[in-house]
């Protein structure tokens, strides 16, 4: 008598169950909001169940040459004076596959943001130096100029570190705080910021275009997404990178970097003055006051030029990439605002 009462309980709930699913489905069938709401639920379980997989490695991606633009292309291995120079396919693969896994969770990303201290001065560092430009750097040689200061997680008093301008993160907390926690993805940790220097660009924007830049071999590389772990080669050019001359010039800093800004000229002054002295061409901005951009025009209202014979040869910018002025153009229109990547590799 007991197991028949069981039965018949467990049959009740059995079918309660299912009466309530029923109604759910109801529900979501008659209110799309519901619908989108429980579809949305059900991307994110399996974003999450595809993270806790193996991370992808260089030797998952698959790269191929599948040129959009054609002028001045180099081969993957080229002679430069009495050496070799290449693009270096193997850095390039390794930092693809962080791409890759790094966007393999749900996220909200955020941007690090202080060009020209617009933001506010970081203030001073826990550990820092003056270095040979004169200004001050933490202890892995990031400027205090430009970046945004970066606390230890419950220590808001000092901060550690300086975070690069236009450093990829992911937002941990919420960015209606003063204070907001961030994930490296540019760098490595969990850290604290105050909310005016971390820009929130939301959790659906995606990361399929990729500018590498390559300061030991003076090139430029644009790889595209086409699918799972499967990324195009778009062109491959020389390049000019920055150049360690102080108190100007400065190298082109390594590092994963989001296109912020876009100026179809992009005019600079004369070395130590406020006089304009001329314009680069379809500039498009990464970090602090590094552009890729066009062959240099010494003159405001000069014509663009097409090509230099210093590409591809030595660093001799001021922490910008140059390029021949239609791959510039390229890049200018390919490489959408916070929706693509500049990784500069030595």
């Amino acid at each position: 008598m007991k197991l028949y009462l069981k039965l018949i309980v467990l049959s009740c709930c059995l079918a309660a169950i299912s009466c309530n699913q029923n109604k759910n489905d109801k529900q979501a069938a008659a209110d799309p909001a519901e619908q989108r709401r429980q579809d949305s639920l059900e991307t994110i379980k399996k974003a999450e169940e595809e993270a806790k997989k193996k991370p992808k490695t260089a030797e998952d991606i698959k790269l191929s040459k599948e040129l959009s633009f054609e002028k001045h292309t180099l081969e993957d291995t080229y002679p430069y004076k009495d050496t070799t120079r290449a693009f270096q396919l193997d850095k390039i693969k390794e930092r693809l596959a962080l791409v890759e896994n790094f966007q393999r969770a749900p996220a909200t990303y955020a941007i690090l943001q202080n060009h020209k201290n617009k933001n506010k001065e970081a203030p001073l560092v826990k550990n820092y130096h003056r270095n040979e430009y004169t200004r001050i750097s933490d202890s892995l040689g990031n400027e205090r100029y430009q970046s945004a200061p970066l606390y230890a997680i419950g220590e808001t008093k000092t901060p550690s570190i300086y975070g690069r301008d236009g450093s990829l993160v992911k937002l941990r907390s919420s960015d209606t705080l003063d204070m907001v926690q961030v994930e490296g993805v540019s760098f490595e940790g969990t850290w604290e910021a105050p909310k005016r220097y971390v820009k929130n660009i939301g959790d659906s924007v995606t990361f399929h275009h990729v500018v590498f830049v390559d300061v030991t071999n003076q090139n430029i590389m644009t790889v595209e997404r086409t699918g799972d772990c499967e990324w195009a080669i778009r062109s491959m050019n020389p390049a000019t990178t920055g150049r360690h001359k102080p108190p100007y010039a400065q190298e082109t800093p390594t590092g994963l970097y989001v296109v912020q800004e876009k100026k179809t000229k992009m005019y600079y002054y004369k070395d130590g003055t406020t006089s304009i002295e001329g314009y680069a061409p379809y500039a498009s901005r990464f970090t602090n006051g590094a552009y890729v951009h066009g062959v240099p025009v010494n003159n405001p209202k000069g014509a663009i030029i097409e090509y230099s014979w210093s590409l591809g040869t030595t660093p001799r910018s001021h922490m910008c990439v140059r390029n021949a002025s239609s791959h510039a153009k390229f890049v200018f229109d390919w490489a959408k605002t916070y929706n693509a990547l500049v990784i500069v590799i030595e």
